[in-house]
């Protein structure tokens, strides 16, 4: 009786899921009819992204060039309404039923490998010159099995924000500014905190929800000791490095009182809103995050008040950033391929390149943006950002990597909430690595 109850309830459950599916499928990728060519012979091609006042500044140039016969229609997968694990998985669940309205689909840099079946070989479609004019770091992460079957829209890279104004109280605040510019380490950032302790705001806010960006943070600990979750093909993750990379994550939330609880909970978006609303010290984030509040009013005199400088790092370790970044992929079943790829080659042009970065704060992957010695004068933290590109490392690139990172960022989630030990979550991780099961639910 209970098991045929039980099962009454995981069908509903599962019915209940694939219609809120197929509804929000529905919403966002309209009807059929809406993706027709308009009269006149106007080639029209779909672009799924999370569509920024950037971005819509380069889709209407591009528009405007390629006028009666050209145009660009967006699909909009805000980040304030999808994480990047749930714009992922809509993404290939839509793929996966081979609809031809989609042309064009930003991924994350890791994604490449997941997503390469469905999508276009460019190397014929993209320009030798382009290619050659596009940063290496985000180059290398378009490649599936020597294939290039992506270009990079923008690279990111980790680093860390503070307020100035609360560490000009301290009377060491010059020392300490030059420790933060070349990478303090953990020891000395854990120290200034408690120089700091009659501070009521929270002193370091980052994201430890279950989600991807949790991973990268994990991963810039293990490279910063030289060390990888992957070794030679294998997921290691039962290794001193990794315990003291967790231990860490875990100690600052329930140990030393450095991160504040809620961060648990938190994306990068919701972190931005903590770290502004409640006058946060240091916030681990990305170079997009003053760009989106720079319109916001109601943090105009904050933002002024906030600096860039590396994340920190290990003693006796190096200072790394993790690269992160979205990439641009045609997909196979688009019948406007040689339109979708007119676009993609003006999106990694120079002009449409610096829009980017001075409308929305994305970094170039156009390497001539880099060399304009007037555009650099007039952007003084390309520099800053030049510096931590030289510093990156890349998370590991896997055909399975999204299934791995799911299951390892639950563990090391569940592991920081203090629901188990750093040691059971490394080792439970391993263990469903290792049976080929990646299903968490």
């Amino acid at each position: 009786m209970h098991k045929l109850k039980f099962e009454k309830i995981f069908y509903v459950v599962i019915s209940s899921l694939l219609i809120i599916t197929f509804v929000l499928v529905s919403y966002i990728f309209p009807p059929y009819s809406s993706f027709e060519n308009s009269p006149g012979g106007v080639k029209k091609i779909y672009y799924a992204d999370y569509i920024s006042p950037a971005h819509q500044e380069i889709i209407n140039m591009f528009n405007e060039k390629y006028k009666g016969q050209i145009e660009v229609e967006t699909i909009n997968l805000p980040f304030e309404k999808f994480s990047t694990n749930e714009r992922k998985e809509l993404l290939a669940r839509y793929l996966r039923s081979k609809s031809d309205r989609i042309d064009i689909f930003a991924v994350d840099q890791i994604w490449v490998p997941r997503f390469a079946k469905w999508s276009v070989p460019l190397d014929n479609l993209i320009s030798s010159q382009q290619k050659n004019n596009i940063l290496k770091n985000a180059m290398e992460t378009c490649y599936y099995n020597g294939k290039l079957v992506a270009i990079p829209l923008y690279i990111d890279v980790a680093l860390m924000y503070y307020r100035k104004d609360i560490l000009k109280t301290l009377p060491n605040y010059k020392k300490i500014v030059t420790e933060l510019d070349s990478s303090i380490t953990w020891d000395e950032f854990i120290a200034l905190h408690k120089e700091l302790k009659d501070q009521a705001a929270p002193f370091f806010t980052y994201q430890a929800d279950n989600y991807e960006g949790l991973i990268c943070i994990y991963d810039e600990l293990l490279e910063s000791q030289g060390k990888s979750f992957v070794e030679n093909g294998k997921i290691q993750l039962n290794t001193p490095e990794s315990k003291r990379a967790l231990q860490l994550l875990v100690d600052m939330v329930n140990q030393d009182n450095i991160s504040p609880e809620i961060v648990t909970r938190l994306k990068e978006n919701p972190s931005y809103e903590y770290y502004l609303k409640n006058n946060g010290i240091f916030l681990r984030g990305w170079p997009g995050f003053l760009a989106d509040y720079s319109t916001n009013a109601h943090y105009k005199n904050i933002l002024t008040k906030i600096e860039r400088v590396p994340t920190p790092h290990f003693k006796n370790g190096k200072p790394v950033s993790i690269f992160g970044g979205w990439n641009l992929m045609i997909s196979k079943f688009s019948n406007k391929i040689p339109e979708a790829a007119k676009f993609i080659n003006f999106v990694t042009s120079e002009e449409a390149q610096k829009i980017l970065y001075q409308k929305g704060g994305l970094l170039p992957i156009n390497n001539q943006v880099y060399e304009d010695s007037l555009f650099l004068k007039d952007n003084k933290s390309i520099q800053f950002y030049k510096r931590l590109l030289e510093q990156g490392v890349h998370r590991p690139f896997l055909q399975s990597y999204t299934g791995i990172s799911d299951i390892i960022s639950y563990y090391l989630h569940e592991a920081i909430k203090k629901n188990m030990s750093v040691k059971t979550a490394l080792d439970d991780a391993t263990d469903k690595i290792n049976s080929g099961n990646f299903q968490l639910k």
